[in-house]
């Protein structure tokens, strides 16, 4: 039987998806073609994944007392995910991000809501799910402040953190240095360290990273898949996998899940990176962050088909 814990400290948001034609000019009313309402946040996103990956995950975070709140927790309760460090706030509204999708691209405004008010009283609550992980994963949809309370509380305890640096935002140096492996993606990894993360300078701009405080340093890079630092500091690359792509909003947060759930099961970073690698793939072929997100045995499955070369 699998034992592994996971404690998922972060955002939970409603994605109202809205397809347009095109883009609405200022001050012009368009009719749209469809809506849907997904539940996303990028804590919530890895806390299915993590579950679905056969992980036992606790979610902390908050929401707000109307009927997106309790979707979302029907929608994690569903998948096996504890709820329970999930507080419910009167009064405010839970997250929510607007996502406007036409000719090809899209526009994303997020109303943070409930998000914005998870504190350090929350981590300190809860500190019996942090106690009980085997490792903890934060992202940056809450308060800075609060991500470094975890953080903090989290090494306090002995705990691995991964630290998802999204959104990318003005961090303080203990945080660098309170995360076992730091996940940027490449624009965000340009935009902590000054360095463009591409070409000859990708392993100048992760190498930085670490001297910033980050134990390990692991990147993604879209299609092309992933890099993380060896014990010497050397770039070593893990490629993506082909699939046909229907959406890719959540990979990231599947690849971070992924990521953890195998450091926690005492494999190596090469190891944990491509298990990563071939959840994020599998998870860009459906539609919604959530409902994309692959189970253990997909994976498996996938796996057995990427190394007889299917």
């Amino acid at each position: 039987m699998n034992h592994t814990k996971v404690a998922v400290i972060g955002s939970l948001n409603m994605d109202i998806v809205v397809e347009t034609p095109r883009h609405p000019r200022v001050g012009e009313t368009l009719l749209g073609d469809r809506v849907r309402f997904v539940p996303g946040g990028k804590g919530a996103n890895q806390a299915v994944a993590a579950a679905r990956l056969g992980a036992e995950t606790a979610m902390i975070g908050a929401v707000g007392d109307d009927a997106f709140g309790l979707e979302l927790l029907n929608a994690l309760g569903r998948d096996g995910v504890d709820v329970t460090g999930v507080k419910r706030l009167s009064g405010t509204a839970t997250g929510i991000a607007s996502i406007y999708v036409g000719e090809g691209d899209n526009s994303i405004v997020v109303v943070p809501g409930a998000n914005d008010r998870v504190g350090p009283e929350d981590i300190d609550r809860n500190e019996a799910k942090l106690k009980e992980a085997d490792i903890v994963l934060l992202q940056l949809e809450i308060p800075v402040e609060t991500a470094l309370y975890a953080a903090r509380k989290a090494k306090s305890l002995g705990k691995t953190v991964v630290l998802n640096p999204a959104p990318a935002q003005p961090l303080p140096e203990e945080l660098f240095r309170c995360a076992d492996f730091m996940t940027p993606n490449r624009t965000e990894l340009s935009g902590y360290t000054g360095i463009a993360a591409d070409g000859t300078t990708l392993g100048a701009a992760m190498r930085r990273l670490k001297e910033l405080g980050a134990a390990n340093v692991v990147t993604t890079l879209g299609a092309g898949g992933s890099a993380y630092l060896d014990e010497s500091g050397e770039v070593r690359f893990v490629m993506g996998h082909p699939v046909p792509v229907i959406d890719t909003t959540g990979a990231g947060d599947c690849f971070n899940a992924a990521l953890a759930v195998s450091i926690a099961r005492g494999r190596s970073l090469r190891e944990a990176v491509e298990y990563a690698g071939l959840a994020s793939a599998l998870a860009v072929t459906k539609f919604g962050a959530q409902a994309g997100m692959p189970t253990q045995e997909e994976v498996r499955m996938f796996a057995a088909e990427r190394n007889a070369g299917g």
